[in-house]
């Protein structure tokens, strides 16, 4: 009797995580996956476009990013990835990084123009935020993100 327990208790165990399993890839694929990332203390969250999909869209059409907000693109392979700001309302600062997580440059974007920002060197991380948020959290070239504190 103990030893069928056992078996239904690793089965059910089993069942538990392919169900949470499940329940975890239809939540990312309802909405975009939003993480925590640093810079010296700072804790701000963000929205990651990692497919083509999510990066062509980006931050298109919204009217507000929260003050700690933004959105980090992640690319498949280091190049030179430029960035406009077709049907973005937001006026924006873009961080571009490379393989490391270090940022290579900084620049501001203007809203709803055709302007393409292209990184110095190849990147294979992009961070948008509010315009100015770099400036105002001391955040500059040669900083490191990273993914934990």
């Amino acid at each position: 009797m103990q030893k069928t327990r056992g078996r239904f208790g690793r089965k059910s165990e089993g069942v538990l995580f392919l169900l949470g399993l499940f329940w975890i890839s239809t939540v990312s694929s309802q909405g975009i996956l939003k993480i925590p990332l640093y810079f010296h203390h700072k804790e701000i969250w963000v929205e990651v476009a990692k497919t083509p999909g999510e990066r062509a869209s980006g931050l298109m059409g919204r009217k507000h990013l929260g003050e700690n907000e933004g959105m980090l693109f992640i690319f498949e392979t280091e190049g030179y990835h430029g960035f406009w700001m077709k049907n973005t309302f937001i006026p924006l600062s873009i961080a571009f990084l490379d393989k490391d997580g270090r940022i290579v440059w900084i620049t501001d974007m203007q809203p709803l123009t055709l302007d393409s920002h292209v990184p110095p060197q190849p990147i294979l991380y992009a961070l948008e935020m509010n315009k100015s948020w770099f400036t105002k959290n001391s955040v500059k070239v040669g900083d490191v993100m990273r993914f934990s504190k």
